[in-house]
């Protein structure tokens, strides 16, 4: 490689014959004749000696001819091979394409504010739950995932449940940290959201309140599909193999808060599926391209629930119950809840406030709610106890023998009556 570089130097910079240039270099005039005519650099090419396979290529040609799939031990079977079998599925490898129609997969792309992709994603780890609950395997609250499909800027948020109610909670909450709604919110055929029926989903009537909302569409994956979100899917996987490992977690709060922490890292990140960029660089065209959240300060999604307050003043939200104040007893009270609070009011008036519990199966009381109610049942006893009165005149009592004379048994002086014995 360095003589036939010199060769074309010498005659193309220094404008040296072929013969000046054969004696300074000690070369073949042919040599460096063929050095100045090439255009290519010189290429060591190894004569090949044959194959073993190449005397039954033929036969190997007319089986794919009739069966184009058929695999390479197979045909080792039909034409009695008996040598490596290595070098005979290489062969057939490089010949199956000739007569096996291909199938090439398409590069799937996305226009900025296209698509967003969404997944509920268990994490194989134990969470803290309070009053000594411990959230593993499958008693682990979800975390809903949303991955833009043209920025792959990656969001997620630890819900209590996949109750439609949470999961509607969780979608504004992780569209939030998007900071804008794509045109297509993409689904897997999760329960709480709807059922696949193609373009047009039946969905439950909480996402079709958050689809009027946001001023979107959804469209939810036929089931066993996880293909079509597929990004989404990668992104449930890179948490598994870059979040987890080495973490504690103290709670679903804490859980949330590491969370953030790693996407902000996460998203800053160069990626060689963006070609090198990062999706921080590109959620700017990503979300000028989105429709902007609703102009609200408190969206009419989550639980809501609305009854008569039972005289033991409390109210079941998911699998627990909440204290309201007993003043609201045998009057209609609005329930509501995010997912980090619980409030009852009554006709606007706040009697019940609770931080939201993620165990299963508890009472929650407040003190106050206990103390007024402990107070207003001792004020009832004493007023019950007020409205009785002294005490009434005994009442007098018959002699028994009065109905002995009635009946004939005794005559007027107290004999008795002889018939009667």
């Amino acid at each position: 490689m360095e003589e036939w570089a010199e060769i074309r130097r010498l005659h193309r910079a220094e404008g040296m014959s072929i013969k000046a240039i054969a004696r300074k270099l000690h070369l073949a005039r042919n040599t460096v004749r063929n050095a100045v005519r090439s255009t290519q650099p010189p290429r060591y090419v190894r004569a090949g000696t044959g194959s073993i396979v190449d005397a039954v290529e033929p036969r190997i040609r007319a089986l794919l001819k009739e069966f184009p799939q058929m695999p390479a031990t197979v045909i080792a079977e039909r034409i009695g091979w008996d040598r490596s079998m290595t070098v005979l599925k290489e062969r057939v490898r490089q010949l199956r394409p000739v007569y096996a129609p291909q199938d090439p997969v398409s590069r799937t792309t996305y226009e900025p504010g296209e698509v967003g992709q969404c997944d509920l994603w268990f994490p194989p780890a134990e969470i803290p739950l309070g009053h000594g609950q411990v959230g593993v395997g499958k008693s682990v609250p979800p975390v809903l995932v949303l991955t833009s499909g043209y920025s792959q800027w990656r969001a997620a948020v630890m819900i209590p449940t996949r109750t439609a109610e949470d999961l509607v909670l969780g979608q504004w909450a992780v569209i939030g940290q998007l900071g804008g709604v794509p045109k297509l919110l993409v689904w897997d055929n999760e329960g709480g959201v709807g059922r696949h029926r193609g373009n047009d989903p039946k969905l439950t009537p909480q996402f079709t309140v958050l689809r009027g909302l946001l001023g979107t569409r959804f469209y939810v994956c036929r089931p066993r599909d996880p293909e079509t979100k597929g990004k989404v899917e990668r992104t449930n996987g890179f948490f598994e193999t870059s979040f987890l490992p080495g973490r504690r977690f103290t709670g679903p709060a804490d859980f949330n808060a590491q969370l953030a922490e790693f996407l902000g890292r996460a998203n800053a990140r160069k990626r060689r599926s963006l070609q090198g960029a990062a999706a921080s660089e590109r959620i700017g065209a990503d979300r000028a391209a989105m429709g902007a959240l609703p102009p609200i300060e408190e969206p009419v999604i989550g639980w809501r629930n609305s009854l008569v307050l039972p005289r033991d003043h409390y109210v079941r939200l998911d699998t627990c119950d909440y204290s309201v104040h007993p003043s609201a007893v045998g009057q209609r009270v609005e329930v509501s809840a995010d997912l980090q609070t619980v409030r009852i009011h009554r006709g606007g008036l706040l009697v019940g406030e609770h931080q939201r519990c993620w165990a299963r199966q508890q009472t929650i009381t407040d003190p106050t709610h206990r103390q007024a109610a402990d107070a207003m049942r001792h004020a009832f006893q004493a007023r019950t106890a007020a409205g009785r009165g002294p005490a009434a005149d005994e009442v007098q009592e018959r002699d028994l023998s009065a109905y002995d004379r009635a009946f004939g048994l005794l005559d007027e002086q107290g004999e008795q009556n002889g018939r009667a014995a």
